[in-house]
């Protein structure tokens, strides 16, 4: 499903690189807003409210996670971070700090980073109608009561099944790692390891497919950890 055009503010500091994401977003019918310096993006996205942010990680002024972690306190805007820096501590870093993506230098794609863009803006448009339409919610999450269902299909989850649950579809699309997963288990999760977790997603999965959502529901992240779909 394609989301539509939309708003994307490119915080980039190298000519090049910003005038070739701005060429390949124009083509895709969105709309590009090109920033070099990390001390103009707040007031930037304040002002117009961009449907998504692609930002660099290395920039001068302030840097992009700095950046990333101002931009998640004042919305839910999806945020891709581009960078040269492909270690996994900083993916992981990114991530944590409410990045919604995040997309290596080294290798580059021009149509790699128009397909993430293209599955954020669907992801987050679709939780904002979810938002907009509660009734619209296939997944129901009651919290008193412990429990979930599935388009009226009831769930049988177990504690732990259900805070990890809740906790992914929280932010749908957003990537939680396994230590972030293991923080939402609270008392629950004293007895439970970062590995323990992928068997806990396993029958997750496998509870949300008996229920009509599909096992899909919950994706995996290579070397990172899980997000929920919408």
């Amino acid at each position: 499903m394609d989301p539509g055009p939309a708003r994307v503010l490119v915080v980039e500091d190298e000519p090049k690189m910003s005038a070739l994401l701005a060429d390949y977003l124009r083509a895709a019918g969105h709309e590009p807003e090109c920033i070099t310096d990390g001390r103009q993006v707040l007031a930037a996205w304040t002002a117009r409210r961009h449907d998504l942010v692609l930002l660099d990680l290395m920039l001068p002024g302030v840097d992009g996670l700095t950046l990333c972690t101002e931009l998640r306190k004042l919305g839910s805007v999806p945020i891709l971070m581009l960078t040269a820096r492909a270690d996994e501590a900083d993916r992981l870093l990114g991530l944590e700090i409410g990045a919604d993506d995040y997309i290596t230098k080294n290798p580059f794609s021009p149509r790699e980073v128009m397909a993430r863009v293209k599955a954020a803006l669907r992801r987050s448009r679709a939780m904002n109608g979810a938002l907009q339409d509660p009734g619209a919610a296939a997944l129901q999450i009651d919290a008193e009561a412990w429990s979930a269902s599935w388009r009226g299909h009831p769930m049988d989850l177990t504690p732990i099944e259900f805070r990890l649950l809740r906790a992914l579809a929280s932010h749908p699309g957003r990537v939680y790692s396994r230590m972030q997963l293991l923080d939402a288990l609270h008392g629950d999760g004293r007895d439970v390891t970062e590995r323990a977790v992928d068997s806990h997603i396993k029958n997750l999965r496998r509870k949300l497919d008996q229920a009509g959502a599909g096992a899909e529901r919950i994706a995996s992240v290579y070397g990172i950890g899980y997000r929920y779909e919408m």
